[in-house]
């Protein structure tokens, strides 16, 4: 589930955390670093209870309308399309969803203001007023506003957003790639699927678990000799002069571009390229690339960087 790049930031933030520790040690920052990445696969899970928690929260709001003392005939005679979505209860019913909320305490009961605010837009909007007027009443049907329900509208809220934010630092970076990979999940369940339907793992496979590990513990052991690296093609600058957060990522592109020998290079340029420009300064992204594109070079040149299988293509 978790993207090479989100493996990639989460090394590049405990990289940071870990030379601003004065207490650290490797051991201790992987724990972090595991830690860290866990954290998204509990906001995947978040997020996916939430439909599961409005839908609850509307056959509540049903059921107190039908018991009041004089109970209108739409109390009566409810449109319940939303309570019966159909890949609602999937989720509702999902052994892996409801197994890992109950082992890691993952629920919204705390965060009932939120939910009943949530539910108050949802039911305001024009995707769920079409929704519950429309006659079409299909698995598909429940299955696109589910995903317009993530895609169109909670990705949108500024309010769930800031909500995330504030019930876990972990979130701050991820929230959109979340949605992304629940919206997938959702678009991959069928009709057909029962309770032991399997939901995405956490990473996408041991290879991507070693890559995580290995790029961190490569980025400590070899500091010193990235950091003198960096500081040769940098002759006009002095060190402490230039964006701590722009040498780390100088050391991650080096480290990744030189240990691991199936990443193309230039897979590895544009990733770390493209972090900058959200986790760097203004001009960060343009100073890296000139200075990694000459180091990269050099290290061609005296062939220091060995590359093999897929890694060989667009590397001439």
């Amino acid at each position: 589930m978790i993207s090479r790049r989100l493996l990639r930031v989460k090394v590049l933030q405990l990289l940071y955390a870990y030379y601003k520790n004065q207490d650290r040690t490797i051991a201790k920052a992987e724990k972090e670093l595991f830690f860290s990445v866990g954290k998204a696969y509990d906001l995947y899970h978040y997020l996916l209870l939430l439909i599961v928690d409005l839908a609850f929260l509307a056959e509540k709001k049903i059921e107190t309308a039908k018991n009041k003392i004089i109970p209108t005939e739409e109390d009566l005679n409810p449109n319940t399309k939303l309570v019966d979505n159909k890949l609602i209860r999937q989720l509702a019913d999902n052994l892996q969803l409801s197994g890992y909320a109950a082992t890691n305490t993952i629920t919204w009961t705390d965060q009932e203001d939120f939910v009943r605010s949530m539910f108050e837009k949802l039911i305001h909007s024009d995707l769920f007023i079409n929704y519950m007027e429309s006659d079409t009443n299909s698995y598909q049907a429940d299955k696109k506003f589910v995903e317009k329900f993530y895609s169109n509208l909670l990705a949108a809220d500024e309010d769930f957003y800031s909500q995330m934010e504030e019930k876990s630092i972990y979130w701050n970076d991820e929230i959109e790639f979340i949605i992304s990979m629940v919206i997938k999940t959702i678009k991959s369940f069928e009709e057909t699927d029962d309770r032991n339907t399997t939901l995405m793992s956490l990473f996408k496979d041991k290879d991507d678990e070693d890559f995580m590990k290995t790029l961190f513990r490569k980025a400590v052991i070899h500091h010193k000799e990235h950091l003198d690296l960096i500081e040769q093609n940098t002759k006009n600058w002095e060190l402490d002069r230039i964006a701590f957060m722009d040498i780390l990522i100088m050391e991650l592109a080096l480290t990744e571009i030189l240990e691991f020998k199936s990443i193309p290079v230039k897979v590895s340029f544009n990733e770390y390229l493209e972090i900058a420009k959200y986790y760097s300064t203004e001009n960060s992204s343009n100073f890296i690339n000139g200075i990694l594109d000459k180091m990269i070079k050099d290290l061609k040149a005296n062939g220091d960087v060995k590359k093999v299988g897929r890694g060989l293509v667009g590397e001439k």
